[in-house]
């Protein structure tokens, strides 16, 4: 990949979310059509992470989002945002704040 500057990077806005409500999509085996509450507002979010997470095991979760991604239309289902997530092989972590911050923290 190529290098970015840190004025690129200042262009994503990443924020903390907190997931509400989370449920298979109707029309992907792979995917779970998320509403994160981001403090000022709910997103919609389609994330690929059926085969790693179950719903329970998201639910209430703090995760950080890219808010600011264009929209994007998942399997007839549109996503606003993307939720970050590390990948080592055949394991895929979500990324969250190691504790509790409110819903809408900006990450720097």
């Amino acid at each position: 990949m190529d290098p970015i500057t840190y004025d690129e990077f200042k262009k994503m806005e990443l924020i903390v979310g907190k997931i509400i409500s989370i449920e298979n999509h109707p029309d992907a085996d792979k995917l779970f059509v998320i509403q994160v509450d981001l403090g000022a507002e709910t997103r919609q979010i389609v994330a690929g992470l059926r085969p790693y997470y179950t719903p329970e095991r998201l639910l209430g979760r703090s995760v950080v989002i890219v808010a600011n991604l264009a929209p994007a239309k998942l399997r007839g289902i549109f996503s606003n945002g993307m939720l970050l997530a590390a990948q080592d092989g055949a394991n895929v972590v979500v990324l969250s704040p190691e504790t509790d911050v409110a819903p809408g923290s900006r990450v720097s």
